[in-house]
């Protein structure tokens, strides 16, 4: 169990020394406990993938956390404080200061980009009607050869799997997710996202979009600070275990009892799930606004 530590307090904004650049100084008491604590979260999913990458081993799930998100398993593995949270000022006491690197220009723009994207997608309202089908329109009239996870059986036939998503409506709006399908399943879709439609068809219900925020806050560690980047990271956890549940692959052998989506039931099932990733993403999405507003507008 990791250690009972308070969230840092705001004392003192960040002091620039004489070169102009920022620091953040907590007491080496908070640094130690905070860096434990931080490790706890993320140390046994990060490790293990390093543990499998060694062994040129692979898993269906996990690896997607490492491999399609960019961020190295040692810097989600290591503690700062990051710019937009505070300083602990404590006279007398021992401290630890960390100096932030100097925040290029481009990182200052993807802040702002980061936090209009929040926005956008807390104000408008979230879809919960997709049925997690997009795992299915990546192998839609695929052979078993073909498919991505090559080395695990579907739990329908290419023919009953390509019946039931011609059964349902399929309504993705995530472009990343959207850009797998099959050339066959696009023109299935309800909609057409692209990469430059993002900011305007992104919505809060959206497993992918929901994950996603691991992916806008590690793009402004370290200035965002690493308490943030492991609360996206435990959403994207949710959402990947959520999503491969879903999705038409038999993975019970590793512990992930399927969401039947082709069921009516197994639907019910998905969309309380997915209620329940977007609650969980709307806390970090709510935090991740703030801090990435804070950031774009430092000068």
């Amino acid at each position: 169990m990791s250690p009972s530590v308070p969230d840092l307090p705001i004392a003192l904004p960040p002091v620039e020394d004489s070169a102009g650049a920022r620091q953040i100084v907590v007491t080496r008491e908070m640094w130690e406990a905070k860096t434990q604590r931080h490790r706890a979260r993320v140390a046994d999913h990060a490790e293990a993938f390093v543990q499998r990458r060694s062994q040129n081993a692979k898993h269906p799930v996990w690896d997607f956390l490492f491999t399609y998100y960019s961020f190295s398993p040692n810097k989600l593995m290591t503690w700062v404080p990051g710019l937009a949270g505070g300083c602990v000022s404590a006279e007398g006491t021992e401290t630890v200061t960390w100096d932030a690197p100097p925040m290029p220009a481009r990182v200052q723009r993807e802040a702002r980009w980061v936090a209009q994207l929040c926005q956008n997608i807390t104000s408008r309202p979230a879809r919960f009607a997709c049925h997690g089908l997009h795992e299915w329109a990546m192998v839609y009239k695929q052979s078993a050869e073909q498919v991505r996870h090559s080395g695990y059986d579907l739990r329908l036939s290419a023919e009953e799997l390509a019946a039931f998503v011609e059964s349902q409506t399929v309504c993705c709006t995530h472009f990343d997710a959207y850009r797998f399908y099959t050339p066959e399943a696009r023109p299935l879709n309800t909609f057409n996202p692209t990469f430059e439609t993002r900011q305007e068809m992104e919505q809060g219900g959206c497993l992918h979009a929901n994950m996603d925020l691991y992916k806008w806050a590690y793009k402004l560690w370290p200035w965002i600070g690493s308490d943030l980047v492991a609360d996206a990271f435990e959403v994207a956890l949710m959402g990947r275990a959520m999503d491969m549940r879903a999705s038409p692959y038999q993975l019970t052998d590793l512990g992930f009892e399927p969401i039947r989506i082709e069921t009516e039931s197994g639907r019910a099932d998905y969309r309380a799930a997915q209620q329940n990733l977007a609650n969980a993403a709307q806390a970090v999405r709510s935090k991740l606004g703030v801090a990435a507003q804070t950031l774009s507008d430092l000068i």
